[in-house]
């Protein structure tokens, strides 16, 4: 059966002023909101390492065009630019979109890949919630609280070479979806990323060594045929471990539940 286009994809002007409304609202927040934003950047990291991780720059995906991959490094030196030796105090909030900005031909940034309605396609500054995802790898293997994440509503490509667990990235979309974290500790955060030859580094600092460490994994990950069409869901959860009393679990939390449309054939499914 033939599916049926959104309104706004039959009226693309309609879409367009739904996406300016929404972005219009966000900068209200940004400059009226009471939220504090974090925006200061120094050179010097701070001393105790919380997490470090680290993403493959360049990955062979079915029928996408490879210049699009390549593409997407200059994206990636663009916006880390904004975002390296960032320093979250407390009570600061982190917003992916405030820092990186519009990204746009003007400022350099070149055709990447990025996933709307349903379609992996080419858009000006795609490939940045690579980025996203990462440092949201990383908030979430600390006492940080992460007020504003989002991830796909399909998933697009099986899982070839991926190390992390399936929905534990963070999407975003200048600037109505965007990825933020606020600091309500006491301690004070910093993100630092880097390139190597092969992959995107990123790690996240603290100003005061903690007695505790985060454990994040997976549950009850399912494929699912439903009316035709696949599905995958899964369940986030995270351990809060003492260092010290031979790693002793003091907490554990559910951190969230995904369920997202496949657009490929999973292999349980393979006749």
């Amino acid at each position: 059966m033939k599916q049926r286009k959104l309104l706004s994809q039959r009226h693309p002007f309609l879409y367009f002023l739904a996406v300016w409304a929404r972005r219009l609202r966000r900068y209200a927040d940004w400059y009226f909101g009471h939220n504090k934003y974090a925006g200061r950047q120094v050179t010097e990291k701070l001393p105790y390492r919380v997490k470090k991780h680290q993403s493959v720059l360049l990955r062979k995906l079915a029928d996408i065009d490879m210049q699009l991959q390549i593409n997407k490094l200059t994206n990636f030196k663009i916006a880390i630019k904004q975002i390296d030796g960032i320093i979250i105090r407390p009570g600061e909030t982190f917003s992916f979109c405030k820092l990186v900005g519009y990204p746009t031909k003007r400022k350099g940034y070149l055709p990447g890949m990025e996933l709307s309605f349903g379609k992996a396609r080419a858009g000006i500054g795609g490939g940045l919630c690579q980025i996203s995802n990462l440092i949201h790898w990383l908030v979430i293997h600390s006492s940080l609280t992460v007020t504003e994440r989002y991830h796909h509503s399909f998933d697009p490509f099986p899982d070839d070479g991926r190390v992390l667990p399936f929905g534990s990235g963070a999407t975003v979309f200048y600037n109505y979806r965007d990825f933020q974290f606020t600091n309500n500790t006491n301690h004070t955060f910093q993100i630092n990323l880097w390139f190597t030859d092969k992959c995107l580094e990123g790690e996240l600092r603290i100003d005061t060594e903690l007695e505790y460490a985060y454990h994040v994994f997976e549950k009850d990950h399912q494929f699912l045929k439903i009316d035709g069409q696949y599905y995958r869901k899964n369940e986030i959860w995270r351990q809060k471990i003492l260092k010290q009393m031979g790693g002793q679990i003091i907490e554990t939390e559910l951190i969230t539940k995904n369920f997202a449309r496949v657009t490929y054939t999973p292999d349980c499914f393979s006749e």
